[in-house]
């Protein structure tokens, strides 16, 4: 059984959308607002792709 991650990084989003790497630092920060999080708690690989209107099996697939 392959294990799969749960939290998405800025470093993830800079490769899947080709945004700078503080571009993407930016787009994390805009999703923390939206979704009413503090700092200390990530943001999901589901929540990101929710926020992008991605399918999460294809954003999986990226990742791997």
């Amino acid at each position: 059984m392959k294990k799969q991650r749960l939290i998405i990084y800025a470093s993830d989003i800079s490769l899947i959308t080709g945004k700078s790497h503080r571009q993407a630092l930016r787009l994390l920060k805009d999703i923390h607002f939206v979704l009413g999080k503090q700092k200390h708690q990530p943001v999901t690989i589901r929540e990101f792709a929710e926020y992008m209107g991605l399918e999460v099996e294809e954003l999986m697939k990226a990742l791997l």
